[in-house]
């Protein structure tokens, strides 16, 4: 009865303080155009936060409280061409700058993401629904991707084999690809963007994201900080939709390769669909994890880790634990 109050009493204080949330999260997204009630997310092109032209868009819910946080264009087809040609043209000035300075853009891209790692939780805790402990999280795990591209240099470098054979010798070098795009699932705002682009542009590519239509936030923060950091006009874009927007991203010449994390029907298909035009693609697709249990295992400790391997952030990762195996007499 006591645990049942408390619980009530926790439901009362975030309704209480849930307008503030709502305020706050509407102040911080100071690049949303304010002239739409609700505001409008813009796209990213060519190093400026352009609202749409387009006349259809969607509505990002908050899952807690069902209100609508912003609205999402589907991006037209000319604003996408938009921001794969600021891309390309941003590509041949990113290549020839030195890593080190690629990587100095980094450097200040992980100091303003733990400056500002309670605005981009509070993002996503406003638009998907995960908790605040559980978004800081999704950051700091995409944080850990920016740290690793502070040291791209030595990723970077090339071999060189003397006298292979007779008179011959042999060196490699790795060149960047071009533009290449991302595409996101909804249950990790700032992790998935975070795997994606820091890698490819410190590696000297251009980029073209496309954020989950749930709960593109995450997204726009994120590429407003690289831009603090000193990333060039146009070496990172940001385009909104769904579907017709994942086949342009496919089908379109100037992308040379795409990333994708998500569902099993949506990554068949874009790697059938990307690859037959000749790109390279990675498609993160599904998972299964498995829980072992030996017999000398404590029952509680088990047992909790059982069910937050299994259901926490309500089970809508990939790492979601759906299967355990039971060793020895472990199962009774």
């Amino acid at each position: 009865m006591l645990t049942r109050l408390a619980s009530i009493q926790r439901v009362r204080n975030l309704k209480a303080v849930r307008p503030q949330i709502f305020a706050k999260f509407s102040t911080d997204a100071k690049l949303y155009s304010k002239q739409h009630n609700p505001p409008r997310v813009p796209n990213l092109i060519g190093g400026a936060f352009i609202e749409s032209r387009s006349s259809e868009y969607i509505d990002v819910i908050n899952p807690a409280t069902q209100e609508v946080v912003s609205q999402l264009p589907l991006t037209t087809n000319e604003e996408f061409k938009a921001a794969v040609s600021a891309a390309k043209q941003a590509f041949p000035s990113w290549r020839n700058t030195p890593i080190t300075t690629r990587q100095r853009v980094m450097l200040k891209l992980q100091e303003l993401i733990r400056r500002d790692i309670d605005k981009l939780a509070m993002n996503i805790t406003t638009e998907q629904g995960k908790t605040l402990k559980d978004a800081q999280g999704d950051v700091f795990r995409g944080l850990e991707v920016v740290e690793h591209s502070c040291g791209m240099a030595t990723l970077q470098m090339g071999e060189y084999v003397p006298n292979v054979s007779n008179g011959i010798d042999t060196y490699s070098l790795r060149e960047p690809l071009g533009v290449c795009a991302g595409i996101c699932p909804f249950n990790f705002p700032a992790m998935i963007p975070l795997w994606m682009f820091p890698v490819a542009v410190t590696c000297g590519n251009t980029f073209v994201l496309k954020p989950s239509e749930k709960d593109p936030g995450a997204s726009i923060m994120l590429a407003e900080l690289a831009m603090e950091a000193g990333l060039p006009d146009g070496v990172l874009n940001i385009v909104h939709g769904t579907h017709d927007t994942v086949n342009a991203i496919c089908d379109d010449a100037n992308i040379r390769a795409i990333s994708f994390v998500g569902s099993n029907v949506a990554g068949m298909h874009i790697y059938a669909r990307a690859s037959a035009k000749g790109k390279r693609v990675q498609s993160n697709m599904g998972a299964k994890n498995h829980g072992i249990v030996l017999p000398d295992a404590n029952m509680d400790a088990t047992l909790n880790a059982l069910a937050a391997a299994g259901f926490g952030a309500a089970g809508q990762r990939c790492m979601a634990l759906s299967t355990v195996v039971f060793v020895g007499d472990s199962k009774s």
